[in-house]
C-alpha cells in the first residue's frame, strides 16, 4: 500500500494494466454488481436537481425505477447508490445496441448538465472506501473487466494511467502527480529486485 497524506492506495493501481473495452465488455459495469453505483451526498443531491433534464436519455424502465424508487436509494450497506432496473442495471442506463451507456455521461456530453457522472462511475474499476481517518482507494479486478485488462497489457497502460482525468477529480491534480511519480518508483524498485 501507498500512503499519501490521508488516502491509502493499493499497489494494483500503480502494478496492473487496464484500458476499458467497450466493444467486447459491452457496458457490462453499469448492468452488474451488488448494487447500484456509490454516490456522494452530493452527488445524491445533483441527481435530483438534474432529474427532468435527464430523464430524455434514459429508457422506460429506467425512467419507471427512478419514479418508483427515487434517484438515489439507501443500499444493503447503509451508502447511497444509484436505483437499479430490477436487481441488474443502473437505472441511469441507456443503450446503443447491445452495449450499455450512462444516460447522465450522455446529457454532459451534449452540454446539458455540468455533472459527467458520479465519480465512482467514473473510477470504475477502483473504488473508494472512507474511514474515520483515512481513505482506502482499491482496484477491483472483476471478471467483466477481462477485455480490458487485456488490452491494457497489450497497449502498455497502467490501471492509474487510464483513470487520469477521474482520479485527478477525485483527488486533485497534485495527489495524482505524486501517484505518478510513486508508480516510477515502484517500479525502478521491481525492476532492481528482479
Amino acid at each position: 500500500m501507498l500512503r499519501i497524506d490521508n488516502t491509502i492506495f493499493s499497489f494494483d493501481i500503480l502494478e496492473k494494466k487496464f484500458i476499458c473495452n467497450l466493444p467486447e465488455c459491452l457496458g457490462n459495469c453499469c448492468r452488474y454488481g451488488d448494487s447500484g453505483a456509490p454516490l456522494t451526498a452530493e452527488e445524491a443531491h445533483i441527481l435530483e436537481d438534474i432529474r427532468d433534464i435527464v430523464r430524455p436519455y434514459l429508457r422506460p424502465e429506467g425512467i419507471a425505477a427512478i419514479d418508483e424508487k427515487g434517484t438515489s436509494i439507501t443500499d444493503f450497506e447503509n451508502e447511497k447508490v444509484t436505483p437499479l432496473i430490477g436487481n441488474e442495471e443502473c437505472a441511469y442506463t441507456n443503450k446503443n445496441g447491445n452495449i450499455f451507456l450512462c444516460g447522465i455521461e450522455q446529457a454532459w456530453s451534449d452540454g446539458k448538465i455540468s455533472f459527467r457522472k458520479p465519480v465512482s462511475c467514473h473510477l470504475f474499476p477502483v473504488r473508494i472506501k472512507n474511514y474515520s481517518d483515512f481513505r482506502a482507494v482499491n482496484y477491483e479486478e472483476l471478471a467483466i473487466c477481462f477485455s480490458a485488462r487485456k488490452r491494457g497489457s497489450v497497449e502498455g497502460v497502467y490501471v492509474y494511467e487510464f483513470l487520469k482525468e477521474p482520479f485527478i477529480r477525485a483527488f486533485g491534480k497534485e495527489m495524482y502527480n505524486d501517484l505518478c511519480i510513486a508508480a516510477v518508483e515502484l517500479r525502478k524498485k521491481n525492476t532492481l529486485i528482479k
